[in-house]
């Protein structure tokens, strides 16, 4: 996601710059001496990325995805803690070559529930952001149709402040839901 983010900040920045001059020509008269009127709109892509029904969607194929995997480190959790359980308990009455094989079982073990953990956390979150990646691009295109519509001159996401008055992100998340998804 820190690609979308950064892509994001950068159009919004583009945008906000091509907002700035807009004023100016905005404010000039038209042909019947009318003030033209900016219409702006925001979208909340966070709320949609957590609300909308194709996000909720791909969270859940992703647990399944990685349900077996999760479990197993849960296992493997258990079994070092009752590794290091019996070491604590028992390595006063052990041999001293006896605790030492326990303690190297142990360390041996501990470094590979650390490795599994790392690669399952890589492979989760590269799995979530092409997901993700799927859910925004589908979201962008909605926003677009939206913004065609209804006639939006600038719709902006990921801002630091908007007023409700502009926020489209309700129409965004329904028009998702009725949208068929994008074929992969």
């Amino acid at each position: 996601m820190r690609l979308h983010s950064i892509l994001a900040r950068a159009a919004l920045a583009a945008a906000l710059g091509w907002a700035a001059a807009l004023p100016a020509a905005a404010q000039t008269p038209g042909a019947a001496g009318a003030t033209a009127q900016m219409k702006i709109g925001f979208v909340n892509t966070e709320r949609i990325l957590r609300d909308a029904v194709p996000a909720v969607r791909a969270q859940k194929k992703i647990e399944a995805e990685f349900k077996k995997r999760d479990d197993d480190l849960a296992k493997l959790a258990e079994q070092l803690k009752r590794m290091q359980d019996d070491l604590d308990k028992n390595s006063v009455t052990m041999g001293e070559a006896q605790r030492r094989n326990k303690e190297r079982e142990f360390g041996d073990l501990n470094r590979e529930f650390q490795r599994r953990q790392r690669e399952f956390r890589e492979d989760l979150n590269q799995r979530r952001n092409e997901e993700l990646a799927s859910v925004v691009e589908h979201a962008n295109r909605v926003i677009k149709q939206i913004a065609e519509q209804e006639k939006f001159d600038l719709v902006v996401q990921d801002v630091v402040y908007f007023s409700p008055r502009i926020d489209i992100t309700d129409k965004v998340i329904k028009a998702l839901e009725a949208s068929k998804p994008p074929a992969k």
